[in-house]
């Protein structure tokens, strides 16, 4: 087993990793918040939208928690990333190029089967890279590249397309999808610590280590692991209401202004110069308040998120609306992996843990976007921004319920409950 230093990691694998975040920020999703602007700038409807939108997220929960299994398994974390990358891309660039029932169906379900596996394995290769005692500085950090590597596509995305048009955003995807492969390549196998990656031992650069004298605990220590359940609860129904916000945003302000990528591009642009914000913020934040305050600013963001969306109809509210999703969503982001590996630490099945709960979260996500095709069709955009930030109100009530279990401290050991493996 390998031991690697920080100051031989803070070179090339390091280096490589932020890289890698940079690039797969619109590598690893394909058309990603373009997609809705687009296709209903060319006559899809809001529910239909939402069909494709479900569609894709049912199959991506099915496939996620199995390739949690795969990357807990797999020693070969850089190829179930190079892999899914290559095929997102190729998906996207078909629904660029016939935008129809086929190729938006076809290419959104391989987007969200083969995509599933690129966050697990992700989060094990970071985890197997830096260990535990700096995951969640390195949570933050990747989370940082990855939103300025997104505010960078979208100001690309928006010259390009003024340049260019079409074929100026087909250019980018494959320039980013070849970076984001090169990256990954370029980090060190050896640096890699895949014991340390699935959460089976304490410390990539501690001599306590825990060894193999029993195997990684199964399946039941998710279902017997009442801090991950309710933390899977509470992102379910936070995605649920928060999902299908900027969709909605993206597809109305596309068809009133007939730009759906340079509208898309501003919309998604303004929340991820907020998540930048709350990258850097969070560790801070972390230290100083604990984990559990970061996650109750994140969860009261939605709501106040969808009051001004639903009572402020003009392009401007889209400045307070995408930031506030910047503040929730960006958190959440960088929260729920620490909440996890705190949870599962020892237990050798911090991906497939990890897997989980991105499955459950899924299904809230994914349920939205029907519902909040319907809310449309209904009553207007207006209904559905109401609706959907007042959902996260029920979300905070049960974080709060469960805060100590859902959050624990970064000292929290194995509970009694959870099987021990020896150390030396």
């Amino acid at each position: 087993m390998n031991s690697v230093s920080n100051s031989g990691l803070s070179g090339r694998s390091l280096v490589a990793l932020a890289v890698l975040n940079f690039f797969l920020a619109d590598a690893r999703d394909g058309l990603g918040p373009f997609l809705d602007g687009f296709l209903a700038t060319h006559g899809w409807s809001p529910m239909t939208l939402g069909i494709v939108a479900t569609l894709g997220g049912v199959l991506g929960l099915i496939a996620t928690p199995l390739f949690g299994a795969l990357v807990d398994a797999s020693p070969h974390k850089r190829l179930l990333i190079v892999i899914p990358v290559t095929l997102v891309t190729a998906a996207a660039l078909w629904t660029l190029a016939s935008p129809g029932n086929a190729s938006v169906f076809g290419g959104q379900s391989m987007t969200a089967i083969v995509g599933a596996v690129i966050g697990p394995a992700l989060m094990g290769l970071t985890l197997g890279l830096v260990g535990e005692s700096a995951f969640s500085q390195q949570v933050a950090r990747n989370e940082f590249w990855n939103h300025a590597g997104n505010v960078f596509s979208l100001a690309c995305v928006y010259a390009a397309t003024i340049v260019w048009g079409l074929n100026g955003v087909i250019g980018l995807m494959l320039v980013t999808a070849l970076a984001a492969i090169i990256a990954t390549l370029a980090i060190r196998p050896d640096d890699i610590d895949n014991d340390v990656a699935r959460g089976l031992t304490t410390d990539k650069n501690s001599d306590e280590r825990l060894t193999a004298t029993a195997s990684p605990s199964g399946y039941s220590v998710l279902a017997n692991s009442r801090g991950l359940v309710l933390l899977a609860l509470t992102l379910l129904v936070f995605h649920f209401g928060n999902a299908p916000m900027s969709r909605l945003i993206a597809q109305n302000f596309s068809i009133q202004l007939g730009t759906p990528f340079r509208t898309t591009a501003i919309v998604t642009g303004v929340s991820q110069l907020s998540m930048i914000a709350m990258a850097l913020l969070a560790p801070v934040l972390i230290r100083r308040f604990g984990l559990a305050s970061v996650f109750i600013i994140a969860l009261c963001a939605l709501p106040l998120r969808g009051a001004i969306a639903g009572s402020v109809p003009s392009f401007g509210s889209i400045y307070p609306v995408q930031f506030l999703d910047g503040v929730g969503a960006g958190l959440i982001g960088i929260a729920t992996p620490i909440a996890a590996e705190r949870i599962l630490a020892g237990t050798g099945r911090f991906n497939v843990g990890l897997g989980a709960v991105m499955t459950v979260q899924g299904i809230g996500a994914s349920l939205s976007n029907v519902v909040a095709g319907w809310l449309t069709d209904r009553g207007g955009y207006g209904l559905a921004y109401w609706v959907h930030g007042g959902v996260a109100l029920f979300a905070l009530a049960l974080f709060m319920l469960g805060r100590e279990a859902i959050a624990p401290r970064a000292s929290a050991k194995l509970s009694d409950t959870e099987p021990k493996l020896t150390r030396t």
